[in-house]
């Protein structure tokens, strides 16, 4: 059976990163694709960033307990991993790398156990994260300090991971993260 690793972070940690180059890395990892009932943005396809959903959709499968996890981020945003794409890449012969927030990602590995590596990437600071999310240029100043409220709960969550890693240095980070899949994989 294929195995599951589990990256999460506060908004800005540099998890995206960090899964991406680990997607190239030759590993047989595939990316767990995601639910969303949010409407794509820009050019996102459905089935490619995200499975798009209407509200409604979501909570038809909800109660057809279809989510692996699932969480109403917003009122009628819900965002969530549904079991069919974790067993289809698993059917493939693949292991799955999931990107997600950290409650999904406790959730994920008391779902599987030993089966699961769960990996939680932490900023140096808040400081250093609200830099970061400045230096983006992506959101306003509401919308980052709203993300620095929500990373210092998320902060508080990576003690129940497999392993932290503090990204202080984007090299460091990756090689830290690749060593640490490499390893879980061998095992």
């Amino acid at each position: 059976m294929g195995k599951l690793i589990i990256f999460s972070a506060p908004s800005g940690a540099g998890k995206s990163t960090i899964v991406n180059y680990l997607l190239s890395q030759n590993l047989n990892l595939q990316f767990s694709v995601s639910a969303t009932s949010r409407p794509p943005r820009g050019t996102e396809q459905h089935g490619v960033e995200y499975y798009f959903l209407t509200p409604d959709e979501f909570r038809e499968r909800i109660a057809s307990d279809e989510f692996l996890e699932y969480e109403e981020v917003y009122k009628d945003k819900f965002y969530g991993t549904l079991k069919a794409e974790v067993e289809r890449i698993i059917d493939n012969g693949g292991n799955v790398l999931f990107d997600v927030d950290v409650v999904g990602g406790c959730n994920i590995k008391d779902y599987y156990g030993d089966k699961a590596l769960s990996v939680f990437i932490e900023v140096p600071s808040i400081e250093v994260l609200r830099e970061r999310l400045t230096k983006r240029g992506t959101d306003s100043p509401e919308v980052i300090e709203d993300r620095i409220a929500k990373a210092e709960h998320e902060m508080a969550f990576a003690c129940h991971f497999d392993k932290v890693i503090v990204n202080d240095d984007m090299d460091t980070a990756k090689a830290e993260a690749l060593q640490v899949v490499r390893e879980f994989l061998a095992t």
